[in-house]
C-alpha cells in the first residue's frame, strides 16, 4: 500500500523533495529522519509546514502520519534518544566478572560515540530551552536503566568514609557529555583524544571512592 496523499513538485531552494509515492513505513521514515535534521537546525518550534516543504510533500501528508507535532516529535524522541540507548547495557554495566574501570570505558566509548553527535545535541538543547517533557523523559529513563545501576556497582565497591551519592554518578556523566556540549553547543574544540579524557574522568571517580580498578 503506498501513501495516497498528494506530493507536489519541488519549488526552487527547496530540500530532498519528493515526487514518486512510498510504501508508508518508508514514507513514516523519511519524515522522522527529514524532522530530526530539521529540529536540530531550527528548534523544536519550527513549523510542520516549512518540515513538509523540505520534504517536497503537503503539510497535510505528515499529519496523515503523525496526529499532532507533538507525536511526531515523540518519534524524533524515541529515534534519537531511546533507539540509541543499547538494551544490553544495564547488563554489562553490572557485571562483576568484568572489573569496573573496564566496564565503566566500554560502556561510555559506545555511549559517547552515539550522543557527541550534532543532532543529538542539538534537539537537546533546543528541547530543554523550550521547557519541553523530552530532556526529562530521557534523563529519567537513562537514570533508571544506567546511572542508578552504577550508584549501586560504587556503594557495593567504594572503600571511603563518604558513601556515594546519585550526584556523584550525575556529575561523572556531566562531565563526559559536556565533552560533546563544547563541540556541538558552544563550538569550542574537542579535546584531540576525548577518549583519554574520558579515562581520566572514570580514574577520578573510581580514585575518589577508593575502587581498585581491578575490582
Amino acid at each position: 500500500m503506498m501513501d495516497g496523499l498528494t506530493e507536489r513538485p519541488a519549488r526552487n531552494g527547496e530540500h530532498g523533495a519528493t515526487r514518486r509515492r512510498l510504501p508508508p513505513a518508508e514514507r513514516r521514515k523519511q519524515i522522522v529522519d527529514e524532522a530530526v535534521r530539521f529540529f536540530a537546525e531550527v528548534g523544536l518550534e519550527g513549523k510542520t509546514r516549512e518540515l513538509a516543504r523540505r520534504l517536497g510533500v503537503t503539510q497535510s501528508l505528515i499529519f496523515n502520519y503523525f496526529a499532532t507535532k507533538d507525536e511526531l516529535i515523540d518519534a524524533v524522541y524515541e529515534k534519537v534518544y531511546i533507539g540509541r540507548l543499547s538494551p544490553d547495557w544495564p547488563e554489562r554495566l553490572t557485571d562483576r566478572s568484568v572489573p569496573i574501570r573496564e566496564r565503566l570505558l566500554a560502556f561510555y566509548s559506545e555511549y559517547s560515540a552515539l550522543i557527541f553527535e550534532w543532532e543529538w545535541m542539538r534537539i537537546f538543547m533546543f528541547s530543554g530551552l523550550a521547557g519541553a517533557s523530552l530532556n526529562q523523559r530521557y534523563l529519567e529513563h537513562l537514570g533508571d536503566v544506567i546511572l542508578r545501576p552504577l550508584l549501586a556497582e560504587t556503594e557495593v565497591l567504594a572503600h571511603t568514609d563518604t558513601p556515594p551519592k546519585m550526584e556523584d554518578v550525575w556529575n561523572l556523566h556531566g562531565g563526559i557529555a559536556y565533552i560533546g556540549i563544547r563541540q556541538h553547543i558552544y563550538r569550542m574544540p574537542e579535546p584531540v583524544k576525548p577518549q583519554d579524557e574520558i579515562a581520566r574522568a572514570i580514574d577520578k571517580y573510581l580514585l575518589f571512592f577508593g575502587i581498585d580498578k581491578e575490582q
